[in-house]
C-alpha cells in the first residue's frame, strides 16, 4: 500500500477507483467513517432519493438554503464535466487542490482505503470525502443527493433532518429489481423513524409500497396533490400550496413543465426543515426557485442552430423531455445525438424518442460502458428513416447540425456520459451565452 503524498498523486488515486465498480452495503462506510469521527453528523441534512429529478430537487432547494443565509453542502452525482462537481459549498464546486487534499486527509484517518482491492468504490469514497470536507468547511446544511438505490446507497449513512422521493422510473433494475415496486422499495430505504419524508407523485405500485415502508419505520409522509401542490394559475403564476406555506407568483430558473414537480419538491422539504428548526424564510425559498442552476437538463448551448442537451438516460427521463420538447420547442424538427451505455435498457428509450426525430446519429461515449453504435444501428433504424452510426462525438454533431435547418433543434441525449463531452465541446459559446442572460 503506496499512500498518495501530494494533492495531485491524490487526485489520481481517486481516478484509479473504478466509477464503474458498485457494491452495494453500508458495512464499508461506516468503517471509514467511525475512522473519521463520523463528520456526517456535525450538520444536519436533507437527503433525496429517486430515478429522475433528484438533482433538480437538490439545486432548488439548496440554493433557497443559501439564501436563508446558511452555508451550505451540496453533494450530487454523476457529474458532467469534472468530478469537483461533486463537491459544492454555497454554490461554488470545491477546487482540484483542495480535492486533492481533503483525500490526503481521509486517507491520513483512513489509509486501508488505499488497500488493494480497495474497500471502498468510487462513490464511497468520494461520499467520505464530501462528508468530511463540509464537516471541515463548516456548513450548516447539507443536501445530499443519493447515488444508486437508497438502503443500501453510501449516502444512507447520514441521520437527516427530511428525507424525500423524487418520481420513481425503471433504471438500474440489475442491483434494484424489475419492478417499480421492487425500485420504490430501495429508495425508500431511506426513510428513517420520526424523518418526515416529502414523496413527489408516483406509479401506484411504487406509491404503494413507499406508503409501507413509511408506515413500517415511522416516517410521516407528505404526499404531492394531497399535502403540496405547485400549480400554475391564471396568468402564468406558479402558486405553492403547502402544510402551512402559501405562496403565490413564483418563478423557476429551470425549464420544462417537469421542473414544476422538481420545486414542489423543494419546497414541501424547505417547509418541513423550517419545522423542525432550520429557519427558510419564504423569500429565500422563493429566491432559489428564480435562481437555480442544474446544468445539462434543457440547458440550450448553442442558438444557430439551437443545440439542446438533456441528461435523461431512462425511460421516465425520456418521457418527460419529450413532453419538454413539446412544451419548448413546438413543431421543431429534432436531429438527436444519441449515446448509450451498455448495460441500458435502451430500447423503451428509443421506441419513444427515434420516431419523432428527423434524424438520428448514433455516437459512442467517452467511457469503457460504452455501446458501440454498431451494436443497434439496425435496431435504431427501425425507428427513424435517417439513422447514421459516426465514429465519436465530434463526427455525431457535426453531421446533426449539417442537417439542421433554421428552427431546427439538434438534442444531445441518452447518457449523462454524453451530455458533460458535448457541454464541454460548447464551453465557450455557453460562457457568452450566460453573459448575455
Amino acid at each position: 500500500m503506496t499512500l498518495p503524498r501530494t494533492p495531485d498523486e491524490a487526485l489520481e488515486f481517486l481516478a484509479r477507483l473504478n466509477p464503474s465498480v458498485i457494491k452495494p452495503g453500508l458495512e464499508r462506510m461506516f468503517v471509514a467513517l467511525e475512522a473519521l469521527g463520523h463528520p456526517q453528523r456535525r450538520y444536519c441534512s436533507l437527503h433525496v432519493a429517486g430515478t429522475n429529478g433528484k438533482g433538480s430537487t437538490c439545486a432548488f432547494a439548496a440554493t433557497a438554503l443559501r439564501a436563508a443565509g446558511h452555508r451550505v453542502g451540496l453533494f450530487t452525482s454523476p457529474h458532467l464535466e469534472r468530478v469537483t462537481e461533486r463537491f459544492q459549498i454555497d454554490g461554488s464546486e470545491i477546487s482540484r487542490e483542495l480535492l486533492g487534499r481533503r483525500i490526503l486527509e481521509v486517507l491520513a484517518r483512513y489509509p486501508q482505503a488505499a488497500d488493494t482491492p480497495a474497500p471502498l468504490t468510487y462513490f464511497e469514497f468520494g461520499t467520505a470525502v464530501a462528508f468530511w470536507h463540509f464537516a471541515q468547511e463548516g456548513v450548516a446544511v447539507a443536501v445530499l443527493e443519493t447515488g444508486l438505490g437508497g438502503r443500501l446507497d453510501a449516502t444512507n449513512t447520514v441521520a437527516p433532518l427530511v428525507t424525500a422521493i423524487t418520481p420513481i422510473s425503471f433504471d438500474h433494475m440489475e442491483y434494484l429489481g424489475y419492478t417499480l415496486g421492487a425500485i420504490a422499495s430501495e429508495k425508500a430505504g431511506i426513510l428513517k423513524r420520526g424523518v418526515p419524508v416529502v414523496v413527489s407523485r408516483q406509479e401506484p405500485e411504487a406509491l404503494a409500497n413507499i406508503a409501507r415502508v413509511a408506515d413500517e419505520v415511522g416516517a410521516p409522509m407528505l404526499l404531492e396533490g394531497r399535502d403540496f401542490t405547485l400549480e400554475q394559475a391564471a396568468g402564468g403564476a406558479l402558486v405553492y400550496r403547502g402544510v402551512k406555506w402559501s405562496l403565490d407568483g413564483l418563478t423557476l430558473s429551470l425549464r420544462g413543465a417537469h421542473q414544476r414537480q422538481n420545486a414542489s419538491m423543494a419546497l414541501a422539504a424547505l417547509e418541513q426543515l423550517e419545522a423542525r428548526g432550520l429557519t427558510v424564510p419564504t423569500q429565500a425559498a422563493k429566491a432559489g426557485l428564480a435562481s437555480a442552476r442544474w446544468p445539462g437538463r434543457l440547458e440550450e448551448v448553442s442558438r444557430q442552430p439551437i443545440v439542446l442537451l438533456d441528461g435523461a438516460h431512462n425511460t421516465g427521463g425520456v418521457a418527460v423531455l419529450l413532453a419538454s420538447l413539446d412544451e419548448l420547442y413546438p413543431g421543431r424538427r429534432i436531429h438527436a445525438v444519441f449515446g448509450v451505455v451498455a448495460d441500458k435498457d435502451r430500447a423503451p428509450m428509443m421506441r419513444a424518442l427515434f420516431p419523432r426525430c428527423a434524424s438520428v446519429h448514433l455516437t459512442p461515449l467517452e467511457t469503457p460502458r460504452s455501446l458501440a453504435p454498431e451494436r443497434y444501428l439496425e435496431e435504431a433504424r427501425a425507428l427513424c428513416a435517417d439513422v447514421r452510426a459516426h465514429a465519436n462525438l465530434d463526427d455525431a454533431l457535426a453531421s446533426a447540425q449539417a442537417l439542421a435547418m433554421e428552427g431546427d433543434v439538434v438534442l444531445c441525449t441518452g447518457s449523462l456520459y454524453l451530455v458533460g463531452a458535448a457541454r464541454a465541446r460548447f464551453s465557450t459559446n455557453l460562457g457568452a451565452m450566460q453573459q448575455r442572460q
